[in-house]
């Protein structure tokens, strides 16, 4: 069963997941997934015949948003065009996970209240519903 409704995803996650081969442990977090478009921006810039690139949109699933407007409360961050853009997403979205790895990101989501995990605690809760057998 997923922990929430919602989860909007940052660059490196999917990098990370589509590297393994393990795009649809994001479905373990969230009913409906999403990504804005500033983040496949950021994994189109290696072409669109990347592995990476073809694995991401191989999943029909992950639904891609338009980049909201960057608050300044978010902006002021200094983080990257992803991570910003995640984080907009999910002010603009109470009840939004969202799925960052980058420390900074993660510092801002929390003074923000947005509720946030990493990659490592993607696949720790994939591993405690049973969607991975296991984990190290």
């Amino acid at each position: 069963m997923p922990a929430t409704d919602t989860a909007v995803v940052d660059t490196s996650p999917l990098i990370y997941l589509a590297r393994i081969d393990a795009m649809d442990l994001l479905r373990s977090v969230a009913r409906d997934v999403v990504t804005p478009t500033a983040v496949m921006e950021e994994i189109d810039v290696y072409g669109p015949d990347d592995p990476v690139a073809l694995a991401v949109r191989a999943s029909s699933w992950l639904r891609i948003v338009a980049t909201p407007e960057i608050p300044p409360v978010v902006h002021a961050w200094d983080l990257g065009p992803g991570e910003a853009a995640v984080l907009a997403w999910a002010l603009e979205h109470p009840r939004t996970e969202a799925v960052i790895d980058d420390l900074g990101a993660r510092r801002c989501a929390a003074a923000l209240g947005v509720a946030v995990r990493g990659t490592l605690g993607l696949v720790i809760l994939a591993k405690q519903h049973g969607t991975i057998t296991e984990a190290r």
